[in-house]
């Protein structure tokens, strides 16, 4: 039996650069992996079954349109699962996706088939970036991986506890050939130098999001007004929102006192997982 943590993928920036023929959008986008987040536990077993528990366990289906099956699937190697659930559905912190890689690497560790970057595309978009879990510079569909460090980065993750259809907040871009991030990143000696740089990008989905789901804006005001932010943005297609402080006992203390004014949100204080 094996036990593999499926941390949430972050998207500092999230830049829409372009629309392939085939509906596909281009995106250049800088992701982290903070310690919150998701853990499959597998062992192998003659066919492949899902268990779901956790916090955010109802709902998820068990069956083949479950990523975690269709993972198990994809590796040909069947296994008894468990998704521990953690992470809100349909967030903007890569769930769904970080599952599905957590099962591939709990088949490899079980002595199952080594499956590549090109393997995790087919499950979709955000898989490859999650399969390594680093803080990684994504490009093209999530086909075009580049290593980043970054230094290290605390956090509030707020979810208001809203799905936000990703199709819906694409199909509400104004335009969708948008500014990519500089073709060479600078180096951040420190998490200030970072943040103040993050501030001068963007993620072009945030507005689209915010005009779908008003709790998205909602967010975002409420996490400004907490002490010592230093910046505030949406994460992926919405509807987790997260702020960048200056340590994590401020951040810890930012998320107690936002959840306790927001008791019906989703609030987490996370730090970004080393490189």
């Amino acid at each position: 039996m094996v036990k593999v943590f499926a941390p949430a993928k972050i998207n500092l920036s999230l830049h829409v650069t372009g629309q392939r023929h085939d509906g596909y959008h281009m995106l250049d986008s800088l992701v982290a992996f903070v310690d919150v987040g998701d853990q499959i536990t597998a062992e192998v077993a003659d066919k492949t079954r899902l268990a779901v528990t956790g916090p955010f366990a109802q709902g998820v289906p068990l069956g083949d349109s479950n990523l975690v099956v269709k993972a198990a699937t994809a590796c040909g190697f069947p296994m008894e699962l468990t998704l521990d659930k953690h992470l809100p559905p349909s967030s903007g912190i890569g769930g769904g996706s970080a599952d599905a890689a957590a099962t591939i690497r709990a088949a490899m560790r079980l002595g199952g088939p080594q499956m590549t970057s090109d393997h995790a595309l087919l499950l979709g978009a955000d898989v490859p970036v999650c399969l390594a879990s680093k803080s990684t510079r994504m490009q093209g569909i999530g086909d075009v991986l580049t290593p980043v460090k970054l230094p290290s980065l605390h956090l509030v993750l707020v979810n208001p506890g809203v799905e936000v259809s990703t199709p819906a907040v694409f199909a509400q871009l104004a335009r969708k050939d948008n500014r990519p991030m500089p073709e060479e990143l600078p180096h951040w000696p420190d998490s200030l130098a970072f943040t103040d740089w993050l501030g001068t990008q963007r993620n072009d989905l945030q507005s689209p999001a915010a005009k779908l789901a008003p709790e998205v804006a909602a967010v975002l005001v409420a996490l400004a007004l907490s002490p010592e932010v230093l910046l505030t943005r949406m994460s992926g297609s919405g509807a987790t929102c997260f702020a960048i402080y200056p340590d994590r006992l401020t951040a810890e203390m930012a998320a107690a006192q936002i959840a306790q004014s927001n008791p019906w949100w989703w609030v987490k204080a996370a730090s970004t997982l080393p490189a």
